[in-house]
């Protein structure tokens, strides 16, 4: 099992499907390898962030056993057999424990949350920007990481393929400054957090085709869980606070 970075959304059911499957290895960055040994301070974390709704979303991320992680490095290679192998490239910035892997045989990039948020029925791609490792230089660096990479298609964890390859990693690049803009704007004005994650949410709403009146609220309700603008200006929020502390 082979895991992009450690959200609950992506890895959360490690643990109970290696229980399931006793001989399998689970691989994983190195940063992010000692939460799913132990998990406790990760979902610490997490409850903090989605409170009782924890329970509903995610459960309780059960411990891997230490002996069954396979840390990978900045680069590494997952032997997936007969010559097949997925190659790991660390991509952080959506957080910092985030690799994109690339399949040697397909040439398919599974670029995790790095991208952003795919809706395959609108064709609407906005960013995955959450608290609390968002750093915009560091993930427009792993999105040119990528795209050097040259892959065949992104295979999106939220939602699905896409052929568009250059297109589409111009657009994520494109809609992580758009927010991340906006979310300056909005702090020089003097908002706060609050009032400005409806400001901007406003301000970018005619982005999105899913979130158009007419649009099939199921397909909103899905966009807004997983890139809900709360998240995302929480995350480039979170980053700002520390510039501005450098800077002090």
């Amino acid at each position: 099992m082979v895991v992009t970075h450690i959200h609950l959304d992506h890895a959360g059911g490690v643990g109970d499907i290696a229980a399931m499957y006793p001989a399998a290895e689970v691989v994983v960055h190195r940063k992010g390898a000692r939460h799913l040994a132990d998990p406790s301070r990760l979902m610490a974390s997490a409850r903090t962030v989605y409170g009782d709704a924890l329970d509903v979303l995610f459960g309780v991320l059960a411990p891997v056993p230490a002996s069954r992680i396979a840390a990978l490095d900045d680069v590494g290679t997952v032997d997936l057999g007969d010559g097949r192998r997925l190659d790991s490239h660390y991509s952080p910035g959506h957080a910092k424990h985030h690799v994109g892997l690339i399949d040697s045989l397909s040439g398919d990039l599974y670029v995790g949350d790095a991208a952003g948020v795919y809706i395959p029925e609108t064709g609407d791609l906005r960013p995955a920007t959450p608290p609390p490792d968002f750093d915009l230089e560091v993930a427009l660096a792993s999105l040119r990481k990528f795209s050097a990479l040259r892959p065949t298609r992104l295979l999106f964890s939220h939602y699905g393929p896409v052929d568009d390859v250059d297109a589409i990693l111009a657009r994520s690049a494109e809609e992580i400054l758009v927010w991340v803009e906006r979310t300056r704007a909005a702090r020089a004005a003097g908002l706060d957090l609050d009032h400005a994650v409806a400001m901007v949410r406003s301000q970018t709403l005619s982005r999105y085709a899913a979130l158009q009146p007419g649009a099939d609220p199921a397909i909103a309700v899905r966009f807004e869980r997983i890139s809900g603008a709360a998240t995302n200006l929480g995350g480039i929020w979170h980053w700002l606070d520390k510039l501005d502390q450098q800077a002090g």
